[in-house]
C-alpha cells in the first residue's frame, strides 16, 4: 500500500481532534460547507469559490493573484486577509502534488491540506498532526480577519532591543573578564602538568605558579595561542567552561565525537559563554551557545547530509549548476555573472571555530574539511595554480568582483594573504591594459571590488594586528590607481554580545585601514528573538559595521534546531528591521560611505541622527537558494501533515543572474519545522510566544532592494553583454 495513502487512513490524536472543533466552531462557513457537500471534490469548490470571492473584493489582490505574483506594487496592496485567500487559493491548486522531502532524506512529501482537513472532520482520520492543524486554524483566523496584524512602533521595537545586552556593556566586560581568568588558570594548570604541550607556548624552569599565570595572560594576546590551544574535545569543552554543562548536553557532545564531527572552539570565543547567569545576562548568551554546542539532529544527520550548495558540485570540464565553467581546481564556485569566489590552498581553508549550523558541514562529514592547520599550509605548487586562478579573472568577461573565503580569508598568513593581494593587483592591471584595444561595448568588465570574508573579528580578534592592517592600507592604496574602488571585509557577527572590546579594536584597524565592514547574521532561532537582530544592527553600527545581509539558516534536518522560519524572517524585516530604513534622498550618503572608512563610525552617527533611528538597516533578508541565487520572494504553496511549511520561491529580480534561471524556473523548500515547534522552541528561550502574533500570516515574501552601499560603481565605458566561461546545455 501506498505509504502517503497509509496515512489517510491513520486516525487523529485527541488533541488534534479538539483543534479541528475549534477551527468548525470559529468558522460556521466552513461548517455549513463541510454539512453541505457530499464529497471531497465538493469541499475543495466550495473553498476555492469563498477565496475567489474574497480576493475579487479587492481587484488589486486579484490582479497580483492572477498575474503570478511578479508585480511588487500590487504585493503592497495586498490587505493581510488578501495573504490568507491566497494561501487558501495556492493549497488548492497545488493539493496531491509530491516533492522530494530532503529533511527526510529523499522521501515524497505530499501536499494536500484540505483533503486532511476534509478526512479530519469526516472521519476523525487523515495523519493530520497538532502542528498542522494548528497552522490550518491561524489561516482560518487571518482569512476570517479574527488575527489582525499588530501595529509595531519604534518604542516597541526599542523596548524588545533593551531586553539583549551587548558585549560592550561594563557588565558583561566584567563576567568575561572573569571567564578569561578561569580558562587561563585551566590552561596553566594543563601545561604545567603535562596535559597538554607546544613547541612555541611552554615554560621555562624554575618560574613560580604566578609567573607561568603571567605568561600565558601574555599569550592571550596572540591569535596563535588560541589556534594552538582550541578544544577539540567534550571533556575539555565542559572543563573550560567550569563542568557547566548538563549531562543531557554532553552526552549529545559524545555522540557527535563518536558520529566523527569534529570540535574546535578557541579560548578566546569560549570565554564569551556564560557559565554564571546573572539576572541581565539571562539567556543572554544563547546564539553564541548554540554555535558551539551540537544538536541531537545534526548528530542523527551526520553521514546522510545532502549539500545544499548545489553549485559548489563541480565536474572537470563541466558547468556548475548556475551553467558557469570553472577553473579545474576546488578553488573558485561561482553563482552571478560579477563575482566569483577564491578559496586559496592555504590555511585559510580553515576556520577559527567550527559553528554547529555550519553550511559546509557537508564538507566536514565527506572529509573534504578539517582542523589539521599543518597539513594545510602553503605548498609550492599554490603559486603556479594562483597564476592560472587569476587568468581565470583576467578573461572572464563579466567579473569585476572577488571574494577570498573559505574557511576563513584571514587564517591565512600575513605572508601568505599579501601574496595573494598582490596577484589580484597584478591580474586587475592586466585586465585594465586588454581593454584597451577593445572597442566601446566589446570591453569587459574591470575588478572594482575585493572582499575578504572572515569571521576572525569575533571568532579571534587578536589576529587583526598592526602588520594586517598595513598589508590591507598599502594594498588599497596602490589598487585605488587602478579601478579598483571597493575594499570590503565581510564578517558575521551572531549576537551583540560577540561584540567585545577586543572586536571594536578589530574593527577600528580594518576601518583605519580603509576598508569597510559588513556584516551578515545567520538568522538561527536564537537570533530571530524579538529585538535580537536590531540589537545586533545598532551595535554594529556603534563600533563602524553595516549590516549586509540576514540569511535564513541554511541547510535540511541537521539544522531543525537552529532553523527559524522564513515567515519571521518576513516578518522581522516588516516588523523591526523597518525602523532603521534609510529615505531614498540620503541614499548618496550612503553610496558615499566606503569612501572614507576611516571615518566610518561618525558617518553612520550622523545618517542615525538625520533620520532618528537607532540603526541603519542596510540589510536584506533573504535565503540562499540550493539553486542559483539569494531571495525571500515565495509564497507558501502547500503544508505537510506534520506542519511543515512548503514554499514556492522566485529569483531576486533586482539584480543580475545566470541566464540559467530562466531555464530553471522556480525552486521548491520544505522547511525543517512547522511554526508551532518554532514557538515553543522560543518559549523554552523565555520568550512569550504571543509577541510574535501575525506570524502564522506571513506567507507571502518578496526579496527587499539592495541598500545603495552596494551597489557596483559605474564604468567611464560600455562592457559587453558577452557572457564567458558560460555553457548553457539545451
Amino acid at each position: 500500500m501506498d505509504y502517503q495513502h497509509h496515512l489517510d487512513k491513520v486516525a487523529i490524536s485527541a488533541q488534534s481532534h479538539r483543534l479541528v472543533q475549534r477551527l468548525l466552531e470559529e468558522n460556521p462557513q466552513l461548517q455549513e460547507l463541510l454539512e453541505r457537500s457530499a464529497t471531497l471534490q465538493q469541499f475543495l469548490e466550495g473553498i476555492h469559490g469563498m477565496a475567489m470571492a474574497h480576493l475579487a473584493s479587492h481587484p488589486p489582490a486579484l490582479a497580483w493573484y492572477r498575474g503570478g505574483g511578479s508585480d511588487v506594487e500590487l504585493f503592497r496592496a495586498l490587505r493581510w486577509t488578501d495573504y490568507a485567500a491566497i494561501r487558501i487559493l495556492d493549497y488548492l491548486e497545488h493539493g496531491g502534488k509530491e516533492y522530494v522531502d530532503l529533511n527526510l532524506r529523499g522521501e515524497n512529501a505530499v501536499t494536500h491540506p484540505f483533503k486532511v482537513l476534509w478526512l479530519a472532520c469526516e472521519r476523525r482520520r487523515g495523519g493530520g498532526t497538532p502542528p498542522f492543524f494548528v497552522d490550518m486554524l491561524n489561516l482560518f483566523r487571518q482569512f476570517n480577519g479574527k488575527m489582525e496584524r499588530p501595529a509595531i512602533d519604534r518604542a516597541t521595537v526599542e523596548s524588545w532591543m533593551d531586553r539583549h545586552p551587548s558585549g560592550l556593556d561594563p557588565e558583561v566586560v566584567k563576567l568575561r573578564e572573569r571567564n578569561r581568568r578561569r580558562i587561563i588558570d585551566i590552561i596553566t594548570d594543563r601545561l604545567d602538568r603535562g596535559l597538554a604541550s607546544d613547541s612555541r607556548y611552554k615554560f621555562d624552569a624554575g618560574l613560580s605558579r604566578a609567573e607561568k599565570r603571567e605568561h600565558v595572560s601574555h599569550w592571550w594576546n596572540q591569535s596563535l595561542f588560541h589556534l594552538r590551544f582550541a578544544v577539540r574535545s567534550p571533556e575539555l569543552l565542559n572543563e573550560m567552561l567550569d563542568d557547566s554543562l548538563a549531562p543531557e548536553t554532553m552526552a549529545v557532545l559524545f555522540a557527535a565525537r563518536d558520529a566523527g564531527i569534529p570540535f574546535f572552539v578557541n579560548p578566546y570565543y569560549l570565554s564569551l559563554l556564560n557559565v554564571e547567569e546573572p539576572e541581565f545576562a539571562a539567556g543572554a548568551d544563547l546564539a553564541i551557545r548554540d554555535y558551539v554546542l551540537y544538536s541531537e539532529k545534526l548528530v542523527e544527520e551526520f553521514g546522510n547530509i545532502v549539500a545544499w550548495e548545489k553549485e559548489d558540485a563541480v565536474r572537470p570540464g563541466k558547468p556548475n549548476a548556475a551553467g558557469w565553467l570553472l577553473p579545474p581546481y576546488h578553488n573558485v564556485h561561482r553563482r552571478y555573472p560579477e563575482v566569483a569566489i577564491l578559496i586559496p590552498d592555504s590555511t585559510g581553508r580553515a576556520c577559527g571555530g567550527l559553528c554547529a549550523s555550519c553550511q559546509r558541514m557537508y564538507d566536514f562529514q565527506n572529509g573534504y574539511l578539517n582542523f589539521d592547520l599543518d597539513k594545510l599550509k602553503v605548498k609550492r605548487t599554490w603559486k603556479e595554480k594562483l597564476r592560472d586562478l587569476m587568468a581565470y579573472f583576467e578573461n572572464d568577461s563579466q567579473l569585476r568582483d572577488i571574494l577570498i573565503t573559505g574557511g576563513d580569508a584571514l587564517m591565512s598568513s600575513d605572508r601568505t594573504l599579501e601574496k595573494l593581494l598582490d596577484a589580484i593587483y597584478q591580474m586587475a592591471i592586466r585586465k585594465q591594459e586588454a581593454n584597451k584595444a577593445r572597442p566601446d561595448g566589446a570591453k569587459y568588465a574591470e575588478m572594482v571590488r575585493v572582499r575578504l570574508g572572515t569571521r576572525l573579528p569575533i571568532y579571534l580578534p587578536m589576529r587583526i594586528t598592526p602588520s594586517l592592517q598595513r598589508i590591507l592600507a598599502e594594498f588599497r592604496e596602490k589598487a585605488v590607481k587602478v579601478g579598483i574602488q571597493q575594499f570590503v571585509i565581510q564578517t558575521h557577527f551572531e549576537s551583540a554580545m560577540e561584540v567585545t572590546p577586543e572586536a571594536k579594536l578589530a574593527i577600528r584597524r580594518l576601518n583605519s585601514a580603509g576598508w569597510i565592514v559588513t556584516n551578515q547574521l545567520v538568522f538561527t532561532a536564537s537570533a530571530s528573538r524579538r529585538g535580537h537582530a536590531a540589537k545586533l544592527r545598532k551595535v554594529l553600527n556603534d563600533v563602524g559595521v553595516l549590516p549586509y545581509y540576514t540569511f535564513t539558516v541554511k541547510g535540511y534536518m541537521e539544522n531543525h534546531h537552529s532553523f527559524a522560519p522564513n515567515a519571521r524572517s518576513v516578518q522581522e524585516a516588516m516588523e523591526e528591521k523597518v525602523v532603521g530604513k534609510v529615505p531614498a534622498e540620503l541614499h548618496d550618503a550612503l553610496r558615499a560611505l566606503p569612501i572614507h572608512a576611516e571615518q566610518l563610525v561618525g558617518n553612520i552617527q550622523s545618517i542615525r541622527e538625520r533620520i532618528g533611528a537607532p540603526f541603519l538597516a542596510t540589510d536584506r533578508n533573504v535565503l540562499n537558494l540550493p539553486g542559483v541565487g539569494k531571495s525571500l520572494t515565495f509564497r507558501v504553496i502547500g503544508v505537510t501533515r506534520y506542519g511543515r511549511r512548503i514554499l514556492l520561491f522566485d529569483h531576486d529580480a533586482t539584480r543580475r543572474h545566470s541566464p540559467i534561471i530562466h531555464k530553471m524556473g522556480k525552486v521548491v523548500i520544505i522547511e525543517p519545522k512547522s511554526i508551532g515547534e518554532y514557538l515553543d522552541q522560543l518559549a523554552t528561550m523565555g520568550e512569550d510566544p504571543a509577541e510574535y502574533e501575525g506570524l502564522w500570516g506571513f506567507s507571502l515574501g518578496q526579496t527587499e532592494p539592495r541598500a545603495p552601499i552596494y551597489e557596483y560603481p559605474p564604468y567611464a565605458f560600455e562592457t559587453t553583454e558577452e557572457f564567458t566561461n558560460l555553457q548553457l546545455s539545451d
